[in-house]
């Protein structure tokens, strides 16, 4: 199943930049073994448009390009559940073990995503009730997801 994440907003040059990317290398390295290949990173700018609600519909817009048959939809929302590392790995892996061809997680923008991707997404899902900046989302992100690599393999870098 390949795996790819949906940004808006773009990521700066530096540590934190540095450090998603050390995390999405890890699992790009770790999961192929799984069935699972990363196939990188879109950022797409954020919407210019007048309200909140025009750019949470452009924003999904281009998002809904990436979706097609066979591909799932994982919303990063702070109104999603709360899983843990184990349940994030084991999700993935029941999405992969269901024949899905595709993966597509989603960082929303500032405004949050459109209601209709909520209700499309296979997974709401919430990094906690907290707001994060986009940046430290890309690495949470990219970590659990090399995370859940390890859990499905065995590997010891998951100690519970």
């Amino acid at each position: 199943m390949r795996i790819a994440v949906h940004a808006v907003g773009r990521m700066k040059s530096g540590p934190d930049k540095e450090l998603a990317e050390r995390y999405f290398d890890r699992f790009s390295k770790s999961g192929p073994a799984l069935g699972l290949e990363f196939s990188g990173v879109t950022e797409i700018a954020e919407s210019r448009a007048q309200t909140a609600g025009e750019r949470r519909r452009d924003e999904a817009q281009r998002l809904q390009a990436q979706l097609g048959a066979g591909i799932s939809l994982i919303l990063l929302d702070e109104r999603g559940k709360n899983l843990s590392s184990e349940e994030f790995a084991g999700k993935i892996g029941s999405m992969r073990d269901d024949g899905r061809r595709g993966l597509v997680i989603a960082i929303g923008g500032a405004d949050g995503h459109e209601a209709s991707l909520r209700e499309q997404a296979a997974l709401v899902l919430s990094f906690g009730a907290m707001t994060w900046p986009h940046q430290l989302v890309r690495i949470m992100l990219a970590e659990q997801l090399y995370r859940a690599a390890t859990i499905l393999s065995g590997h010891p870098y998951h100690r519970a």
